[in-house]
């Protein structure tokens, strides 16, 4: 959400930083309703002040025995022009909020325009892709001649975009999730967190899930949704609190599983693993004070790095341009991983600084430790990482000749001492 003193003080300003998100003029609107729930406002304290007077003066009337028919009649008339002036103001509040509402985040001024990722920036990388003697197979038909990744079975369970692991490869799936949760807990600071997989619209709203991207949620009977990533009920802990600025940062992690109906992914990622309704997730979650956002926003993503770096996977780092960087995100970095079945870098990890944009919605302040007023909170939220992305990264780098998979080392100890995966 946005503040409406940032449209009023600028509007070209505004408009020009809706337009690096490829949107239309819009201050205009903005403005427009603005000006008119004032105005309505404005009136009302006027008529207010006159029902207020004319109240004492039909007392008065009263006391003194003097007829007050007429002053009554205006009481009345003020009334039904009081209400109007009300639905006025409300109306004018509701289409300036639904306006704001639907708009993005500001870009940060170092994020690099552009329309889709093919424009995003790559800034550095870590390790070259390996020649592995042999034609590499993709995480799929590694997983089917293992005879431990059975697609069929889970659409006959649940439909498309659904996995049955089985065996070690599940164990392994479990092992990624279980190490990388206690690294960022016992090494990199976070809080571990048991969160709750279904919330409520109000929780989705904070983030920015709803109302904009609704067709991308599971939503039960009972109208509450199924968690997308934790990154909604961890960011919302602070949702409607002051925090002490003494308390800050607070992080938080948690391991769950994510529900997503890919709305809008039709004929993408098919086959395998890429892209599925229901998935595993490490998610890490910042609330800073604004000042320091920035820099937690480089410490996160190193977080996330070091999780790749230790599986023993070539990665690289890439800031998203104008046109893809996410609705709530001012900037973003994105680690993608090279897999040698596809011969091609996919994203594994998305590490974003919101600033303030949530805390507007959730209305999650700062109490500062010197000074009067408090301030809106900056949220960051990162993937720590996506386990089934790791899971299918892991299964074609390495990958043997034979077929076999080699265990990453950071992982034997959680697979009870398996140094490698082979066919049942």
């Amino acid at each position: 959400m946005h503040d409406i003193r940032i449209v009023r003080a600028d509007p070209a300003a505004f408009d020009a930083a809706m337009a690096r998100r490829g949107l239309p003029p819009i201050a205009g609107q903005v403005l427009a309703q603005d000006t008119a729930r004032r105005a309505a406002q404005q009136a009302l304290q006027e008529k207010q002040a006159r029902r207020n007077a004319l109240a004492r003066e039909i007392g008065q009337a009263k006391r003194n025995g003097t007829n007050s028919v007429a002053l009554e009649a205006e009481g009345a008339a003020l009334r039904e022009e009081m209400a109007a002036l009300e639905a006025q103001a409300a109306e004018a509040d509701r289409t300036q909020t639904a306006l704001l509402e639907a708009l993005p985040n500001i870009l940060d001024a170092e994020v690099p325009d552009g329309r889709d990722e093919t424009d995003n920036v790559v800034l550095h990388q870590h390790g070259k892709p390996p020649v592995l003697g042999f034609t590499p197979k993709q995480h799929f038909e590694i997983g089917e001649a293992l005879g431990q990744m059975d697609f069929a079975a889970a659409a006959r369970l649940a439909g498309a975009r659904f996995t049955l692991l089985s065996g070690p490869l599940a164990r392994l799936e479990r092992a990624l999730g279980q190490w990388m949760i206690t690294l960022h807990t016992e090494e990199h600071g976070y809080t571990e967190v048991s969160v709750p997989l279904l919330v409520n619209g109000a929780t989705l709203y904070g983030t920015g899930q709803l109302p904009k991207f609704g067709e991308d949620l599971f939503r039960t009977t009972d109208d509450r949704y199924l968690i997308p990533t934790a990154e909604v009920p961890l960011t919302n802990i602070v949702a409607g609190e002051i925090v002490p600025e003494g308390s800050l940062p607070r992080r938080y992690t948690a391991l769950t599983p994510c529900f997503r109906s890919e709305a809008g992914s039709a004929g993408r990622d098919t086959r395998g693993m890429l892209r599925q309704h229901q998935f595993q997730k490490v998610e890490m979650v910042s609330i800073t004070r604004p000042e320091d956002s920035e820099a937690e926003h480089e410490r996160m993503t190193r977080c996330a790095e070091r999780v790749l770096t230790e599986l023993g996977l070539v990665w690289r780092r890439v800031v998203l341009c104008a046109g893809d960087t996410g609705f709530s995100a001012a900037k973003t970095y994105d680690l993608e991983v090279w897999l040698p079945g596809q011969q091609a870098w996919r994203e594994i990890s998305s590490c974003s600084n919101c600033r303030d944009f949530q805390a507007r919605r959730m209305n999650a302040r700062m109490r500062p430790a010197e000074g009067k007023g408090n301030v809106f909170l900056h949220s960051l939220n990162g993937s720590g990482v996506a386990v089934g992305r790791a899971l299918i990264a892991v299964l074609e780098v390495h990958q043997q000749a034979d077929g076999s998979i080699l265990v990453p080392e950071v992982l034997r100890p959680w697979m009870g001492g398996l140094d490698r995966i082979v066919a049942n």
